[in-house]
């Protein structure tokens, strides 16, 4: 039965990077959201001169061009992510090194190395393992399976991208609604609720660590070049946990609101149980798999205890070495955990462009001086760093997480957050760590990792319905 899932599950990532990669419009529909991107950043261009240089407005309108093609999606998204590079050859805004090195930058490298020791995750079945077993423990009430499977999916995003997480956790989650006999998430009440806790809890739990996702890195790139220095991964726990810890509360204590028309769930710690106890013992292949992720991610955190003997070697080059291990093990029947097929197939290309994309837009948008311009613009709102200049950072950040991807509103909001709190004299630190916590607290449009559930079959109204909530809420 297990083989059975696990090649259902193959065949509904398939179809999920099919929906969320391509565009499902009609031709005239296509061709509109085709137009629409270069239109706006034609009108960009038209915005006063007093306010912007024509450098910083074609800035503006490649980032207004790059989230409208994010939005409706007339093209993959890989393919918006080098728009940068296309309006930088035509317009000559900055030097072209400052873009390209965009998308080769070390954080790429980190997410490369990421990814190939990911893959054999999935390729050894252990993620199934983990997951079940955490899953397992779970009890009948339903507001315990709402608990568990936010903090699950939390917790396992804080290290594992978010979309992988909720990739994992949702096949699972509709077998065993299947189980329990709930075949039709669109019309499943608990199905919604249970399917809402994954996306959410794989949303926000990656602002947990510097590895829950492209959009953490995206903000250390720009901590360091604030600092002038390496940013060590155990500030960031220490200083978004907070963070973290109340988006966890706040996001559970909103779900158990939500009404169900039943309060008990039979079977479903039996089912988990059932599934565990199929799965034959560990093999040699999960554990080496297990040890090559652990093994960069402890040695990613106690970086402050070698950094001065080993300089170089730093977060992105460990995980490169242990994604090339992945090519170099092998398991219990002597093949390799991981050939050069698999990798090629598997690796998430499109998400390295889409963060390197996001990089090289917010490059233009501070080379160019548009980040400056923005800042001078709200400064004359008369900021002073209290809950105003909170709440349009939070509030500009969130929309940008909603209507187009973490990755690129970390790219887009955090420069601009660094100009701001830079002209009014303010240390940006703080005002930085309150923009990682808004990007990963997006929860309403089924854009992004809320895709998956709603690729799964759960109704997008529920998103929208309870995400505005929750948005306000947060």
């Amino acid at each position: 039965m297990l083989i059975r899932v696990n090649q259902l599950n193959r065949k509904r990532e398939c179809e999920l990077k099919d929906f969320m990669s391509t565009s499902r419009m009609k031709p005239i529909q296509n061709s509109a959201a085709l137009l629409i991107g270069p239109i706006i950043f034609l009108m960009a261009l038209l915005l006063p001169q007093g306010w912007f240089s024509v450098p910083a407005k074609a800035a503006i309108g490649t980032i207004l061009w790059m989230a409208s093609w994010w939005i409706t999606r007339p093209v993959h998204i890989a393919v918006t992510a080098l728009l940068p590079i296309v309006v930088n050859a035509l317009f000559d805004l900055v030097p072209m090194a400052q873009v390209i090195s965009q998308y080769a930058s070390e954080i790429v490298v980190l997410l490369l190395g990421a990814d190939l020791v990911s893959i054999t995750w999935s390729e050894t079945g252990l993620d199934k393992r983990l997951s079940l077993k955490a899953l397992s423990l779970i009890g009948p009430s339903v507001k315990q399976q709402i608990v568990t499977w936010f903090v699950v999916a939390a917790g396992l995003s804080a290290f594992l991208p978010n979309v992988m997480v909720c990739a994992i956790l949702t096949p699972i989650a509709i077998s065993m609604l299947t189980f329990l006999g709930e075949k039709d998430p669109a019309n499943s009440e608990i199905g919604a609720v249970i399917l809402l806790a994954i996306a959410w809890g794989s949303g926000v739990g990656g602002c947990g660590t510097p590895l829950g996702g492209a959009m953490n890195l995206v903000a250390i790139n720009y901590i360091e070049q604030l600092i002038g220095q390496e940013f060590m991964y155990i500030t960031w726990v220490k200083q978004l946990m907070p963070f973290l810890v109340a988006l966890v509360i706040v996001n559970t204590a909103y779900l158990c609101t939500i009404k169900t028309s039943v309060s008990h769930l039979k079977g479903t710690r039996e089912f988990f149980r059932e599934e565990y106890r199929r799965l034959p013992p560990m093999q040699r292949s999960e554990r080496i798999s297990l040890a090559l992720f652990l093994t960069p991610t402890l040695l990613a955190f106690i970086r402050p205890a070698y950094s001065a003997l080993l300089p170089a070697l730093k977060p992105a080059y460990i995980f490169l070495i242990f994604g090339v291990f992945t090519f170099v093990c092998s398991d219990e029947e002597g093949k390799r955990l991981l050939d050069w097929p698999k990798a090629e197939k598997c690796v998430m290309w499109g998400m390295l462009l889409l963060f390197a994309g996001g990089l090289a837009a917010g490059q233009l948008i501070i080379e160019t001086g548009a980040a400056a311009s923005v800042a001078d613009l709200l400064v004359r709102f008369d900021l002073n760093g209290g809950l105003l200049t909170i709440a349009i950072f939070v509030v500009f950040t969130c929309f940008l997480a909603e209507v187009s991807s973490n990755t690129a509103a970390a790219a887009i909001s955090v420069p601009i957050v660094l100009s701001i709190t830079k002209q009014l004299g303010l240390d940006p630190l703080p005002y930085i760590y309150i923009s990682i916590a808004a990007f990963n607290s997006a929860y309403i449009l089924p854009l992004s990792v809320r895709a998956i559930p709603v690729g799964y079959g759960m109704d997008p109204k529920a998103l929208l319905k309870h995400g505005m909530v929750l948005a306000i809420a947060t």
